[in-house]
């Protein structure tokens, strides 16, 4: 059976680095970043990396992996998921995420799922949405 549930988080650190430009192309980045979930899933210090990429239309998209250590739902453990992102001119992020298969511990061994979220540039909470089964 499938459970839904939702919440936000907040980025609490976004450190960026540039690894690669090319005139008038594409800019490679990487960031990690610590996020602090709450709602469903409550994780107040999550651990992600991001891989980026900035096209010169001011449009681009990036993926990562996000472990996070707390409750879903009230059950105890942790899980990863990988996220797939992609924005456009306006920055808004829209973002669909997916438990990394074997990743769950404690009470989260087994669980599958997932997600999506969409930050809009300049708000500080950005909602998320989670299916998943145990």
């Amino acid at each position: 059976m499938t459970t839904h549930t939702t919440g936000h988080f907040t980025y609490a650190d976004w450190q960026e680095t540039a690894l690669e430009e090319t005139e008038g192309g594409a800019k490679l980045a990487r960031a990690v970043v610590t996020n602090a979930f709450s709602g469903g899933i409550e994780a107040p210090r999550t651990s992600c990396q991001y891989a980026i990429t900035y096209l010169p239309d001011k449009t681009g998209v990036c993926c990562g992996y996000e472990l996070l250590t707390g409750t879903l739902d009230g059950r105890a453990g942790s899980f990863v998921v990988v996220q797939h992102a992609h924005w456009g001119e306006d920055a808004t992020v829209h973002c669909a995420f997916e438990v990394v298969p074997g990743s769950g511990t404690g009470e989260l061994t087994g669980l599958t799922g997932s997600g999506t979220f969409s930050a809009v540039q300049g708000e500080s909470e950005i909602p998320y949405s989670f299916d998943y089964t145990l």
